[in-house]
């Protein structure tokens, strides 16, 4: 499958990100794939986009720190410049943090981190960008289950990824009359390597996971970034200001 299309996916140096990145390019997609300082880690991505027959190219971005998206779309539009375009036609937004603890064991530099990176990182990074979406681009902005189910010791993320959902509506309000579609999605439970790989790596966890999902099993890297590339797709254009759960039915 060919396709002109060009997209941005951050914090693409392993999970999530990758799985997205290598979804996109198996469909046509030339890929943008940026991380925080794992340079191995998106190196490995950059190959992977490659052996599935994909092009990529990766640039270093830290969402937490605003101040260096000027000089971070600068470097992009050169990227852009080189493979003959100036337009992104797909932003996927999935880096982010996660800290995690009970009510009395969050610091204010614990909460100022996960609503810094998920939540001002992320708008301000659209901001950023906006100059740069060509007309009919889509924003995905990866979320959580977690906005519609609770657990234990998850309070400050869930409460930035909900952010993330409240700005994808707004957002795609706003962007609506450019052509630019925002959506936001949100995976369950995964094995990946985030929160320390308890969900890929603790037979005894997942297990328990398992069990409160109606597909009776945790989530695979390259299921959410399959969700994430057909999000993305012609398919789904008449989609936008909308949360789409991948979960496998998770706590129902």
């Amino acid at each position: 499958m060919t396709s002109n299309k060009i997209a941005l996916v951050t914090g693409a140096n392993r999970g999530l990100g990758r799985s997205a990145a290598i979804a996109l390019a198996t469909r046509g997609v030339r890929v943008l794939v940026t991380h925080r300082g794992d340079a191995a880690g998106v190196e490995k991505t950059v190959e992977q986009v490659q052996a599935v027959g994909g092009t990529a190219a990766a640039l270093r971005l830290d969402l937490s720190d605003v101040s260096s998206f000027a000089s971070f779309t600068s470097e992009l539009s050169d990227q852009l410049e080189r493979w003959g375009t100036s337009r992104l036609d797909i932003v996927v937004n999935n880096a982010g943090v996660g800290i995690f603890g009970p009510l009395e064991d969050v610091t204010i530099d614990d909460f100022d981190t996960v609503l810094g990176t998920n939540v001002r990182g992320t708008f301000f990074l659209i901001q950023s960008l906006v100059p740069l979406l060509a007309q009919g681009a889509h924003v995905i902005n990866v979320s959580s289950s977690l906005t519609r189910h609770t657990s234990p010791a998850t309070s400050v993320y869930s409460a930035s990824k909900a952010a993330v959902e409240a700005l994808s509506r707004t957002l795609a309000a706003e962007l609506g009359p450019h052509g630019i579609r925002v959506n936001s999605i949100a995976p369950g439970p995964t094995a990946t390597d985030f929160n320390g790989g308890a969900m890929r790596d603790d037979a005894e966890f997942r297990q328990v996971l398992a069990g409160q999902t109606a597909l009776g099993r945790v989530g695979e890297p390259d299921e959410i970034g399959d969700a994430i590339a057909t999000l993305a797709s012609e398919g789904l254009r008449w989609g936008t200001a909308q949360r789409i759960e991948v979960s496998g039915g998770a706590f129902l």
